[in-house]
């Protein structure tokens, strides 16, 4: 139950690969400096691509991705957990998994997750997203075991989905990982309350990089890497530029907000009339 520093690193990652690995290992170093010993980074870490189709084209069966070696021997290097909040790793001819990646120090993947929740959706802005055209969803919750506890692992339109989190605290998760690239859109309206509330809901910290800003292709991302107590409180978060946002994380805070509110108790199964 020791304290550790965990930090979101915030990217504006484009559709050139090695740049995107570049600057997220430049990032992922300052992170290092600060003393961070859990550093997280972002949904599609190394590629945000114009369409799926251009992801598809840009993507690798995981035997092959490029980043995978180097964050690696990053991890090792600098002695830290390091998550990758999601690489496109190609699972067939048409598709890839939005698939996030935990190293240990040692400089191996000791968990993968990949996205459950696919985010299909007609916004008022005009903006149209499909992204179960070119992914295929996870069908399996992860808990990663950490010298500082169990930590749950999600991917940006999970968070919608408070179930999943329920069932990651109800096997031991005192944090979790929520790795995102949400639209200024839906990230004005609801990011801070659904990050907010899978904390307070679960007696749990989320740690939450984010993309950020205008993206060469256009798109434009929220921001506001968080990362948020079990009681709700905001630890850190930044703005619309890529950097690197920290605060230090104690685990017993979560026994105590469990104490306080043991909501995980009183869970009762229900039907409905």
């Amino acid at each position: 139950m020791s304290k550790f520093r965990a930090a979101c690193v915030q990217l504006r990652s484009g559709d050139d690969v090695a740049e995107n690995i570049r600057e997220t290992e430049k990032l992922v170093r300052a992170a290092a400096r600060d003393g961070a010993h859990f550093v997280a980074t972002p949904e599609n870490t190394t590629l945000m691509a114009p369409d799926g189709g251009a992801k598809l084209a840009h993507s690798h069966e995981e035997a092959r991705d490029p980043a995978l070696p180097v964050f690696g021997s990053l991890a090792k290097e600098l002695g830290v957990w390091l998550l990758i909040g999601s690489l496109a790793i190609k699972v067939s001819d048409t598709k890839t998994a939005n698939r996030s990646f935990l190293f240990s120090p040692d400089g191996k993947v000791t968990a993968r997750y990949s996205k459950i929740h696919l985010f299909d959706v007609n916004l008022p802005s005009g903006e149209l997203y499909r992204e179960s055209n070119t992914v295929a969803g996870g069908d399996e919750a992860v808990v990663a075991a950490t010298p500082w506890g169990k930590i749950g692992l999600s991917v940006c339109y999970d968070i919608r989905f408070p179930q999943l989190y329920r069932r990651m605290a109800q096997k031991g998760a005192f944090a979790f990982t929520a790795p995102s690239a949400f639209t200024e859109t839906t990230g004005k309206a609801h990011w801070h309350v659904l990050l907010r509330a899978r904390a307070i809901e679960n007696g749990a910290f989320v740690i939450a990089p984010a993309q950020g800003g205008l993206h060469a292709n256009g798109r434009r991302t929220y921001g506001h890497s968080l990362i948020v107590d079990p009681w709700g409180e905001i630890l850190a978060e930044g703005g619309t530029e890529p950097g690197v946002f920290a605060a230090d994380i104690d685990p017993r805070l979560s026994v105590e907000a469990r104490g306080k509110v043991p909501s995980l108790e009183h869970d009762r199964a229900f039907g409905l009339a």
